[in-house]
């Protein structure tokens, strides 16, 4: 708003490309905050629901859900030790620890598998 008033003034002596570039300065701006905005959401969660393992990953606003009989699910790094943790089980996979530095996804394996066997 500060741009606004600001390039209003400059408009009023004379200047007129200054309003121009404060209107595209706000508009760049809003941009920002949309782009902010549709990723401010973005999660997963994992959660063990009776006999199953629930996994639900938002992404832009896109939720993808999977659902694994517990028994049957698989916990393994995708490639390599610090790569994505992939959960699979009856033909069907998806990838969690996106959100989990690097060198925590291990340990988030572990505690998966752990509460796998527990609950």
């Amino acid at each position: 708003m500060f741009s606004l008033a600001i390039g209003l003034f400059f408009w009023y002596l004379g200047a007129t490309l200054v309003l121009a570039f404060a209107g595209l300065e706000i508009a760049v701006v809003g941009v920002a905050f949309l782009m902010y905005a549709r990723h401010a959401t973005d999660g997963e969660k994992i959660s063990i629901q009776g006999g199953q393992l629930v996994v639900e990953c938002e992404s832009a606003g896109r939720l993808e859900r999977a659902e694994f009989a517990r028994q049957w699910v698989r916990v393994e790094p995708k490639s390599g030790d610090h790569s994505l943790i992939e959960l699979s089980g009856q033909g069907r996979s998806i990838q969690v620890g996106r959100f989990v530095r690097p060198e925590l996804r291990q340990v988030l394996a572990r505690e998966i598998r752990k509460a796998l066997r527990s609950a």
